[in-house]
C-alpha cells in the first residue's frame, strides 16, 4: 500500500473534503483527488461518497480511516523523534479509566503527568464499560479484572481487595437475621461469604440502597443506614480514624488495574511515558500506596 496516499487519504477524511484538506496542508486540490483516487483503485473500494456539495466516507472508508489515522501519527512521532535525536511525547494521549480511580486518583494523575510532559495533550475519559479501543481511538485504557484479549496487552499497576464495613453504632444481628446493606446492583437479597479472625461466615444482606456510584455506597455507610463491601484502599482513613468497622474481607475479592494498549499498534512514546509515570506513583501498586495517594 502506497503510505503516501494513505496519508493523503487521512488528509481528506479528517477535513471532511478536498478543499479543506487542500486549504489546511497547503497542496494542490488536484493532486490530493488524484491519490486518493489511486488508493481507491488499488484496494477495489470506494472510500468517499461523492456528492455535489460535500463527500462522506463510505462504510470501508470509515473503518480503513479509524485503523490507520493514528499508526500514520505515530510513525510521523517517531520520525521526528528520531530525527530530533530524541523520544519526547508529544501529541494526544486519549485514555479510558474506570469511575472509582476516576473520582479518586486520575485528576491528580493527570496533572502531574502533565506537569512533567507539557507537549502531550491528554484527555481522560469515564467508562465502567469495556471500551472498543481501535473503534473509538483510544490509546490507553485501565480496566479493572479485564477478561482476557489477545488484541491487548499491558500490566497490573494496582491492586486492591474488597472488605465489609459498617457505621459503629450498627451491630450484626443473628445469623438468620438479615442486616441492611448498601450496594450497587439491585437486588432483593445476598450473602456475602466473608472472612474473619474467628473464619469464614455468611453476611445475609437486605438491600436497603442501591447506588451506583462506590463513593456514594462509602458515604451512605459513613451515615449508618447499613453495611456495604467496599475496595480497602477506599475505606483506609475511615477505618484508621474509627468512623467505619472492618467486619473482615470479601473471599476471593481481588482487584487488579490494568493499563492496556493494542498489541499490534507501535507502543508511542507518549503511552509508554504514561506507563512509566504510573509506575512512579504506584511502584509497588498496593492498597496503602493508592489510599496514600488518595488522602493526600
Amino acid at each position: 500500500m502506497d503510505l503516501l496516499a494513505l496519508a493523503d487519504f487521512n488528509l481528506v477524511a479528517r477535513h471532511g473534503g478536498f478543499g479543506k484538506a487542500a486549504r489546511a496542508s497547503g497542496r494542490p486540490k488536484a493532486t490530493l483527488s488524484r491519490r486518493v483516487a489511486e488508493l481507491e483503485a488499488a484496494l477495489d473500494l470506494r472510500l468517499f461518497e461523492r456528492g455535489l456539495r460535500d463527500l462522506k466516507l463510505t462504510e470501508e472508508g470509515r473503518a480503513l480511516h479509524e485503523r490507520t489515522a493514528s499508526l500514520l501519527t505515530e510513525l510521523d512521532e517517531t520520525a521526528a523523534a528520531i530525527a530530533s535525536g530524541g523520544e519526547k511525547p508529544r501529541g494526544r494521549l486519549r485514555i479510558s479509566a474506570p469511575l472509582l480511580l476516576s473520582q479518586t486518583a486520575m485528576g491528580k494523575i493527570a496533572a502531574g503527568f502533565a506537569l512533567k510532559y507539557p507537549d502531550v495533550r491528554l484527555e481522560i475519559t469515564t467508562e465502567d464499560r469495556a471500551v472498543d479501543m481501535i473503534e473509538e481511538g483510544y490509546d490507553l485504557v485501565i480496566r479493572v479484572n479485564p477478561d482476557p484479549d489477545e488484541s491487548l496487552i499491558g500490566k497490573a499497576f494496582l491492586h486492591d481487595r474488597l472488605v465489609v464495613v459498617a457505621h459503629p453504632d450498627l451491630h450484626r444481628p443473628a445469623a438468620d437475621v438479615p442486616l441492611p446493606g448498601v450496594v450497587r446492583e439491585t437486588s432483593v437479597q445476598q450473602t456475602w461469604n466473608v472472612m474473619t479472625p474467628q473464619g469464614s461466615i455468611k453476611i445475609r444482606i437486605e438491600p436497603v440502597l442501591s447506588l451506583s456510584s462506590l463513593i456514594m455506597v462509602r458515604d451512605a455507610v459513613r451515615a449508618g443506614v447499613g453495611a456495604a463491601r467496599l475496595p480497602i484502599s477506599l475505606v483506609t482513613h475511615d477505618l484508621a480514624a474509627g468512623t467505619l468497622m472492618h467486619w473482615g474481607d470479601v473471599e476471593r475479592s481481588e482487584i487488579s488495574l490494568w493499563a492496556l494498549y493494542p498489541s499490534r499498534r507501535l507502543l508511542s512514546a507518549r503511552v509508554s511515558a504514561f506507563l512509566d509515570f504510573l509506575k512512579q506513583v504506584f511502584p509497588n501498586g498496593t492498597p496503602d500506596e493508592l489510599a496514600a495517594y488518595i488522602g493526600e
